[in-house]
């Protein structure tokens, strides 16, 4: 495919976001460079959950399978009350759930979706991976974009995609909506080997223990070798960043008096990396002449539907379908991409927030979510989700 000026795509950002979008739209044909910041192209985290809306978005880019190659494929999901222990729901996850929505679920490890794909863009001569590189200003220029690296250097483009997270200082320029939202929560997060699992607590599911202003999720990684734990809990805290050692005694605070099951899986962490919760307000001024915003930096959500990098690979799929429709006019396609992503965005990261309340209701809305959600059939359970799952662009 032709480009207007033979000048690459410039994307800020090579999380997630950043390198599945270069490869889209290498795909299409266009050159792209991929600025990261950091020293090496890697991913800080553990595991994350994959509907099958991201699956379908893989297809269309050929990395279905390798994605798969390295996750695991639970069984079910699973809700039980952190309190008394009783089962609130499983819903299947296999035959009848693959029927339904034409694709499985599956839960990996962010280093290896990230690699997937870091591996892919390597595979591409048009795509061009640069390290120790921050994006600190852009101006665009109407016929292209210059944006200022923080030695100074200066660097041409036909356009800028940020994908620099939820701190993303070329959403500040684009919308200037200010910091990120906090929402008062905070997550823990920490991974087992298999073998330091013991054998009663091991569940092949994704299993989630509601409990009163907080919950906690297991499910195990990497083809089953791993188990990754999940407690979120109410905090005042705040501090940017996704990396942060969490104090002990301030989760064992919050988590006291619930299941054996749970706080038995808990003491087995000895460092815990936490963070906070942060979202924004639902907006769609993403694309603004050569600009345009992706992933977190367009709709940062909270994590309680497990949906960020699905969204993330949504956005990209579309936006280089957008601009192979329109190669020559980025600014239409940018737009023509805002247009068909916002509101579906949008209620994710609405009903993200709901889901957080649900899994945190106390007292008797917890006793009437779980008799709401306890009573339904594994088809009205599908049923609820399919606006999200249902997704094939």
């Amino acid at each position: 495919m032709a480009t207007a000026n033979g000048k690459p795509i410039l994307i800020s950002g090579g999380g997630i976001g950043g390198l599945i979008t270069a490869y889209a739209l290498a795909l299409k044909g266009l050159p792209v460079r991929v600025f990261e910041q950091a020293d090496k192209f890697r991913e800080v985290g553990a595991g994350i959950q994959l509907g099958p809306n991201i699956f379908n978005a893989l297809d269309k880019l050929g990395l279905k399978d390798a994605v798969l190659a390295d996750a695991h494929v639970p069984t079910a999901q699973e809700m039980r009350n952190a309190v008394t222990g009783d089962l609130v729901t499983n819903i299947p996850l296999d035959a009848p759930f693959i029927k339904r929505f034409g694709q499985p679920y599956a839960v990996t490890h962010r280093a290896d979706i990230h690699g997937t794909f870091l591996k892919a863009c390597q595979s591409s001569n048009l795509i061009t991976l640069e390290t120790n590189r921050r994006v600190d200003d852009y101006k665009d220029n109407g016929d292209g974009v210059s944006i200022t690296l923080q030695d100074g250097e200066q660097v041409e483009g036909r356009a800028l995609i940020a994908c620099d997270g939820m701190w993303s200082g070329i959403r500040e320029r684009l919308i200037g909506d200010g910091k990120p939202r906090v929402s008062g929560h905070i997550a823990y997060r920490g991974v087992l080997k298999r073998e330091q699992v013991p054998d009663d607590l091991w569940r092949p599911e994704v299993v989630l223990w509601a409990g009163p202003k907080c919950h906690f999720v297991h499910y195990p990684l990497r083809r089953g070798e791993l188990f990754n734990l999940v407690a979120v809990f109410h905090s005042d805290h705040y501090e940017e960043g996704w990396n942060a050692e969490g104090s002990k005694e301030l989760l064992f605070n919050h988590f006291k008096g619930l299941r054996p099951e749970v706080t038995r899986l808990l003491e087995l962490i000895d460092t815990w990396k936490m963070w906070v919760l942060c979202d924004r307000e639902p907006v769609k001024d993403w694309a603004q002449g050569n600009v345009v915003l992706l992933g977190d930096a367009a709709h940062p959500m909270l994590q309680y539907l497990a949906q960020g990098a699905c969204m993330a690979t949504e956005d990209a799929v579309i936006l280089a379908e957008k601009v192979g429709e329109q190669p020559d006019n980025l600014p239409a396609a940018f737009k023509a991409y805002e247009q068909a992503r916002y509101l579906r965005t949008a209620r994710v990261q609405i009903m993200a927030r709901v889901y957080g309340d649900f899994y945190h209701a106390r007292g008797v809305t917890a006793e009437l979510r779980d008799m709401a959600v306890g009573g339904r059939t594994t088809e009205q359970s599908y049923d609820g989700i399919n606006w999200l799952y249902g997704w094939n662009g």
